[in-house]
């Protein structure tokens, strides 16, 4: 495999790399909702132990990992999890965010729903926590 010389390492940057970003492959948590609320098309990628894995998902029932598709109840970004977190899949899925105009502007616009939903009420953050806990009990 050859060296990838024009590669940068980037760090404490966050919001800086999300505000010029053009896509981002994300590992699950409240950085899937930042890039989101950043309007940056994700791929949530996300690879644990096997064993954690099989026990978490028998003790908790739910469809989503991120909080995206969670607070959303359905799947705005796609979600590569355990053995679907593969090179061929990141880089279909990658390939899809930067080229495919229709996927781009079905994600803008359920990034534009997310907030909206966010911000009935005026807590984005108690809405939050409330659509959570209702989707996982």
């Amino acid at each position: 495999m050859a060296p990838y010389n024009n590669v940068t390492s980037v760090e404490n940057k966050t919001y800086h790399l999300l505000a010029n970003a053009k896509a981002a492959l994300v590992t699950s948590g409240t950085a899937t909702l930042e890039t989101a609320l950043f309007g940056v098309p994700q791929v949530v990628c996300y690879k644990g132990n096997a064993i954690s894995y099989q026990i978490a998902k028998r003790l908790i029932k739910i469809k989503f990992i991120s909080l995206v598709n969670l607070i959303m109840d359905k799947e705005v970004v796609k979600e590569l999890i355990q053995e679907n977190l593969t090179v061929e899949n990141l880089k279909k899925e990658l390939d899809n965010l930067l080229n495919n105009e229709p996927r781009k502007e079905q994600i803008k616009d359920d990034y534009s729903r997310l907030k909206n939903l966010l911000q009935q009420g005026g807590n984005a953050s108690a809405s939050a926590a409330k659509i959570i806990i209702s989707a996982i009990t």
